[in-house]
């Protein structure tokens, strides 16, 4: 682990406050600020468009890759984050497992509360499918909100009587809106991106007076049987090291194909300091190189 790349990203976010619990306009600006210092890789084509009626951008590689796509769900609490604003880490994955990617702008709260997320990430794999591509070259993934959105969604499809995609990737989900988890209060010194208190009032947004333990709000507790092979990438220092963990456990009991890969000291979404970090380098790669074999 390189020390003093750490230090610098942990200086960074102990200086940074985007006020995620905020108004909401005000934090979207503030979050879109920040990600919009992180490079994007070389090689891609971005562009703007839509999925299943859903607001969209496409990441195409230099090389091309046929009909072989990362479906990509964004974090930020459902409250923040836009799929343009992470361009920069969903199009690492997408280099790092040589296909094509697409990233939707679902509904967010708290103008559109659950399960609009979720409705509009069904839309868009459904929409994927029925554009001819098969199943087994889909992958799909997402980070925080969107790491739990992207299980969530999976059962939704699976529910739908949809085919499932070849494999699916949860960058330090969260899985439990009810913010049970013990690493909550027990990370909470280690944890410089997220509180528990603003994840509650977060949380209570996108609820807006459903059940925290709705299946498709907090897939904790979901029957993940007949789910596509999962990999779970997160920081030992998270607070929502624990949603990680036990959606983990709950997979491999109920018959998941589940890789749980913990990163030492690594800070919640660590994969998106790519520029600045090695750890997350690694990360990313070897998120995209597990996706590629699921794929062949």
């Amino acid at each position: 682990m390189s020390l003093q790349e750490l230090d610098v990203i942990r200086g960074m976010l102990r200086e940074t406050d985007l006020g995620l619990a905020g108004p909401p306009e005000t934090a979207r600006e503030t979050f879109e600020a920040m990600q919009a210092n992180f490079p994007v890789r070389d090689g891609l084509v971005f562009e703007e468009t839509s999925l299943g009626g859903v607001p969209a951008v496409t990441a195409v590689t230099s090389a091309g890759a046929g009909d072989q796509t990362l479906l990509y769900l964004h974090g930020g609490a459902y409250a923040v984050g836009s799929a343009w604003g992470y361009r920069s880490l969903w199009g690492e994955l997408v280099a790092a497992a040589g296909v094509d990617g697409v990233a939707i702008d679902y509904r967010r709260a708290p103008e559109d509360p659950f399960p609009a997320a979720v409705d509009d990430a069904l839309a868009a794999y459904r929409a994927l499918l029925e554009s001819g591509r098969p199943a087994r070259s889909i992958v799909v993934a997402g980070d925080s909100a969107g790491g739990g959105l992207a299980v969530a969604m999976l059962v939704a499809a699976r529910e739908g009587g949809l085919e499932m995609p070849a494999a699916a990737l949860a960058i330090s989900p969260w899985a439990d809106l009810g913010c049970a988890g013990a690493s909550i209060a027990e990370k909470a010194h280690e944890d410089l991106s997220l509180s528990a208190p603003e994840l509650r009032v977060l949380a209570g947004r996108y609820l807006d007076g459903a059940d925290a333990g709705d299946p498709l709000a907090s897939p904790i507790h979901a029957d993940l049987t007949g789910l596509p092979p999962l990999l779970i990438q997160v920081g030992s220092a998270e607070i929502l090291f624990d949603d990680s963990v036990r959606l983990a456990a709950r997979a491999g009991a109920q018959g998941v194909r589940v890789t749980l890969d913990v990163w030492p000291g690594m800070p919640h979404v660590w994969p998106l300091f790519s520029a600045m970090l090695g750890e997350a380098r690694d990360a990313a790669d070897a998120a995209g190189a597990w996706l590629r074999e699921r794929l062949d």
